[in-house]
């Protein structure tokens, strides 16, 4: 008799999950295409003037793999580099200057000020590089700014496409979420669920909508008029988020601006995550924060990550066991949804469709790493990286 009550229960369960896989299938943004890239663009008139700006700390190891493409952009118009060295121990600064003549492009190779409470180290390095680029007379400042990190490596025409792209659909701010590595087993395995879930909590669709509340970015490539930056308060609204891309196109979005999010075309990561310890850091020093460091919400999203991605293997498994049909069905067409919508990333990446069903062992990995960054933000760890600790900063 229990054992047909939890068997009962978890064909509840099962349906429950089953009906949410159809929601977000077919009401939630169509977050799983992967179909949204650069819009339809024309060649303006006149190339805007374009500063791009990097922040970088001790990636000395990335950086000529990154400048070189920077430097040699091929932009009809007047563009510039500048690198912010954010006090790098790596020689950052000697070495980027030492790429300076590998493009056409001008390069400054510049270091901001001590790092001030209240801010994260790349937002100060940000708003450093800014004020340099916007420096001198209103006519000499760029009208475009692509804020870029020193691990992305863009295609020779990558600047022309993001800025015809921003000029011919009227946009403030165009991102490109950069394709990542997956060269080691834990990449292919961790990376494209990584995007896949971004793209679930954030459908790009309804980001770009000007009328929706959704709005993000993707904090590696992001092209935005200066004007426009200027209007949502400037790098200083943004100064303590760890998540600074959602962030800032939030901060863009409330001021009237219009803004895109996509998949890159031309825009790669360079950064390598050889095994699951540095992409399980990648993932827990922002989750908690992602999450406005709520235990409810926390709370939430575990329950919610057992419903949607664990209940269906374990239904299917439980009720082939215990001779339920309608529980193992019910579990199978959940699971076959999920797995339905991770194939056109995976196609994305080039991974065979055969990994598909493996996407809730990923998921179980994700919610043990949300749980640890709430457990090291509990023990005054915060969101970890590169030497710095940001514990207690405001949210954005």
């Amino acid at each position: 008799m229990r054992q047909t009550a939890r068997v009962t229960v978890l064909l509840w369960v099962s349906l429950l999950s089953l009906l949410v896989w159809l929601w977000l299938t077919c009401c939630h943004g169509f977050f799983w295409r992967t179909d949204v890239t650069l819009p339809e663009r024309r060649a303006p008139d006149r190339w805007p003037d374009v500063a791009i700006v990097v922040p970088a700390r001790d990636e000395a190891d990335v950086l000529p793999l990154t400048l070189p493409g920077l430097l040699a952009q091929e932009y009809p118009g007047r563009a510039r580099v500048i690198l912010v060295d954010d006090h790098s121990g790596d020689g950052t600064a000697g070495l980027a200057a030492a790429l300076a003549d590998s493009g056409a492009l001008p390069l400054t190779v510049t270091a901001p000020p001590p790092l001030p409470a209240g801010w994260t180290g790349k937002l100060w390095a940000l708003r450093h590089g800014v004020e340099l680029a916007c420096a001198g007379p209103p006519a000499d400042r760029p009208a475009y700014l692509l804020l870029t990190d020193a691990d992305i490596a863009h295609g020779p025409r990558s600047l022309a496409a993001l800025v015809s792209a921003a000029g011919s659909a009227g946009l403030d701010l165009v991102s490109q979420m950069a394709r990542l590595r997956v060269s080691t087993r834990w990449e292919r395995l961790i990376v494209p669920a990584f995007v896949y879930f971004f793209a679930q909590l954030y459908p790009f669709r309804r980001s770009n909508r000007p009328g929706s509340r959704t709005a993000a970015a993707a904090g590696g490539c992001s092209l935005v008029r200066t004007d426009a930056l200027e209007r949502a308060g400037g790098v200083a609204a943004i100064r303590g988020a760890v998540i600074d891309d959602v962030s800032l196109a939030k901060a863009v979005k409330a001021t009237g601006g219009r803004i895109w999010l996509g998949l890159a075309e031309q825009v790669d990561s360079v950064r390598p995550y050889p095994g699951l310890a540095p992409l399980w850091r990648m993932v827990s020093r922002s989750a908690y924060a992602q999450l406005r460091h709520s235990p409810a919400l926390l709370l939430g999203t575990v329950l919610g990550l057992v419903l949607v991605y664990l209940v269906p293997p374990a239904a299917t498994v439980a009720g082939l066991a215990a001779g339920r049909p309608d529980v193992a069905a019910a579990g199978a067409a959940a699971w076959a949804l999920m797995a339905g919508t991770y194939l056109p990333m995976l196609r994305y990446y080039g991974r065979p469709a055969l990994a598909a069903p493996l996407l809730p062992f990923t998921a179980f990995l994700y919610l043990l790493m949300t749980v640890d960054s709430a457990v090291q933000h509990r023990r005054g760890r915060g969101a970890a990286w590169k030497g710095r600790t940001y514990q207690g900063l405001p949210d954005n």
